[in-house]
């Protein structure tokens, strides 16, 4: 009985003194952990291998990154045993996939549980160097002119471009038209070739664009300046409420213990807010959070909203 209590004292003193970070720590992680992804060379691939590297410098144990195409990856991770062996990091498409297909294998709230918003990566306002509009005021005032004559590029349906466009639409009033291709990198070269005249772009594809002065970066589609497109004002002060942005978290399947949810979140938030590791988001045009997993849960909630909101006006369909 002694011993028992002297054990749940030092526990309880470790984790007053030094939080989550020694919960499970003679027990936990004893095997590899599996950081299940999209396919290699997305940004949700980069930012597993930074924070796998990461964790396995700090704990020891070998960290797995699993790349997987499509959502097979998140009905992966949706069906893994919840003992903190098997975690996801993914964008908006785990909780956005409702609103275009009904028959998705997993719900969100049913079969994870939120472990940290991760990174963020803001979209910018690019458009081709002809369009004669100087900021984003003035843009709008064109499009209002020409209803139905600027064409925006687009990937596919619901993923960031398209719905940072029909957001703008919807909060503007202006009529802009879709031009669809196939991705991000294909979008970006029409835009460069003046096959269209506007994209909502991510601050990583189109800075170095900007520079060269082969695009013009009118706003950063969101409520703050960021330090990714250094001198571009925020849309926020001329559309107020506008907010676009990637969100890239990680969850862990339901029925986690809260213990492995805090020790987890307290490893991998110590790992993003490493200055180097901060430097190497930085990069590759994305932004640190590190949240808690309340804070994590919350930023989903109003997130679905927005896109709630806007998918349904905008009637938009899968491809």
């Amino acid at each position: 009985m002694l011993l028992r209590w002297v054990v749940s004292s030092i526990y309880s003193i470790c984790i007053l003194i030094l939080g989550a970070g020694c919960v499970y720590s003679q027990n936990y992680p004893s095997k590899p952990i599996r950081i299940v992804t999209a396919p290699a060379g997305s940004a949700n691939d980069i930012a597993s291998r930074l924070i796998a590297q990461g964790l396995m410098e700090k704990n020891g144990r070998r960290v797995i990154v699993d790349n997987r195409p499509g959502f097979i990856g998140i009905e992966v991770a949706a069906k893994a045993s919840p003992d903190g062996y098997t975690l996801l990091l993914f964008g908006g498409g785990v909780w956005l996939s409702q609103f275009f297909n009904a028959q998705v294998a997993w719900d969100l709230e049913r079969d994870f549980e939120p472990l940290t918003l991760a990174i963020t990566s803001p979209n910018i306002i690019a458009v081709h160097p002809s369009v004669p509009a100087k900021n984003i005021e003035e843009f709008i005032a064109l499009a209002k002119t020409k209803p139905g004559q600027l064409n925006y590029a687009s990937g596919p349906s619901g993923v960031g471009p398209h719905l940072a466009a029909e957001l703008f639409k919807y909060m503007t009033g202006v009529d802009i038209v879709r031009v669809n291709y196939k991705g991000t990198g294909p979008s970006v070269a029409a835009l460069i070739a003046g096959e269209v005249q506007v994209m909502f772009v991510g601050a990583g594809s189109a800075m170095m664009h900007v520079k060269s002065g082969k695009l013009r970066a009118l706003a950063v589609a969101g409520s703050k300046t960021s330090d990714l497109a250094p001198g571009v004002p925020s849309l926020e002060a001329i559309v107020p409420g506008y907010d676009s942005k990637v969100i890239i978290g990680m969850w862990v399947p339901a029925k986690t213990s809260s213990e492995i949810i805090k020790y987890l979140n307290h490893e991998i938030v110590s790992v993003l807010k490493k200055p180097e590791v901060r430097s190497r988001f930085f990069d590759i045009g994305s932004e640190v959070v590190a949240s808690s997993a309340e804070e994590y849960a919350a930023a989903i909630k109003i997130d679905t909203t927005r896109w709630k909101n806007v998918i349904t006006a905008a009637g938009i369909r899968p491809d």
